[in-house]
């Protein structure tokens, strides 16, 4: 059985390095939306602050919702504890301290990830690059996820370290999908109009799953198809369904192992059997940001449990 202390490590590693790319994604989608205004997009980039939940602390440093100012809060600035800089460096201090729990290509490519973003983030980034840093900042931390997934045992340590990655994920697509609730139409004749729907395809682009949604939908870009997608599809690797798969099993495999369940088990197969249950109709007409809201404080109880049973101190 591992340590609490190794455990946490490896679950915090995870849940870091996930959220280094989420914030780049975030700002991707921000990015998108704001194409769609001619003049001030400064309700699409308080969007994206909403929805990261980071409103307050980015308005007591700075004064007005540009892209300048978004992407630098949530990229760059490290007093910003869930920026991508403040992540990768936090995932890297905790690789360090479970360094003999991971192999030596794992290693090398959170600290060089850590090295490149380092050198990346370290001045203000001017509009016109920033599409080309998150690409960057997307591509080092998958990497890193190509050299664990293809060096590391399937044992304990990969579990908690798989848990981290889908608490941390699912938690990113239901803000990335709330983003589109915080960006209000000129008017309510706007939904459904060219305007909605590209708003919606941005989402779609943000989280990399464009291509993919065509293979599945042989349709336009619909905001109901786009959320079923997102929220209910059980092959796409960043939807509410794919995430708490994977974490009811990983879940299992620790029960197994350990020979107890504790409350996480029976939350995680909770929310699991609600989302398989659920239909994007019945989602739409109780009210999509109500839902994401809800999903959000069950995978945020989710992760306090997880911590709490496995003793992360």
């Amino acid at each position: 059985m591992l340590l609490g202390r190794t455990a946490n490590g490896l679950y915090w590693m995870n849940r870091y390095i996930e959220r280094a790319e989420n914030m780049a994604r975030l700002v991707d989608a921000g990015l998108r939306m704001a194409l769609t205004r001619t003049q001030s997009a400064s309700e699409e980039w308080n969007s994206v602050l909403l929805s990261a939940g980071s409103d307050v602390a980015f308005k007591q440093k700075y004064s007005d919702y540009t892209a300048a100012a978004v992407a630098d809060f949530l990229l760059r600035d490290t007093s910003n504890p869930s920026s991508t800089m403040s992540s990768i460096e936090t995932a890297r201090n905790n690789a360090r301290m479970v360094r003999t729990a991971l192999t030596r290509e794992t290693w090398e490519s959170i600290n060089e990830a850590w090295m490149s973003l380092k050198r990346m983030l370290a001045r203000p980034i001017d509009e016109r690059d920033l599409p080309s840093v998150l690409d960057a900042i997307k591509r080092e931390t998958a990497l890193i996820r190509g050299s664990f997934y293809g060096t590391m045992l399937r044992n304990e340590i990969f579990d908690f370290s798989q848990l981290g990655t889908y608490v941390e994920r699912a938690d990113n697509t239901a803000r990335i999908l709330d983003v589109k609730y915080y960006v209000l139409l000129p008017s309510i004749s706007w939904v459904g109009s060219t305007l909605d729907n590209y708003q919606w395809e941005s989402i779609l682009r943000s989280v990399s799953a464009h291509r993919s949604y065509r293979w599945v939908y042989d349709a336009d870009y619909k905001p109901t198809n786009i959320a079923d997608y997102l929220i209910l599809n059980v092959r796409m690797p960043r939807s509410l369904t794919f995430c708490y798969r994977f974490l009811s099993e990983h879940l299992k495999f620790l029960s197994d192992d350990y020979g107890e369940r504790h409350a996480c088990h029976a939350t995680a197969e909770k929310t699991q059997a609600m989302l398989r249950a659920g239909s994007i109709k019945d989602i739409f007409d109780a009210g999509l940001h109500e839902f994401l809201a809800g999903f959000i404080r069950d995978n945020t109880r989710l992760g306090d449990e997880i911590a709490q049973d496995y003793r992360f101190y």
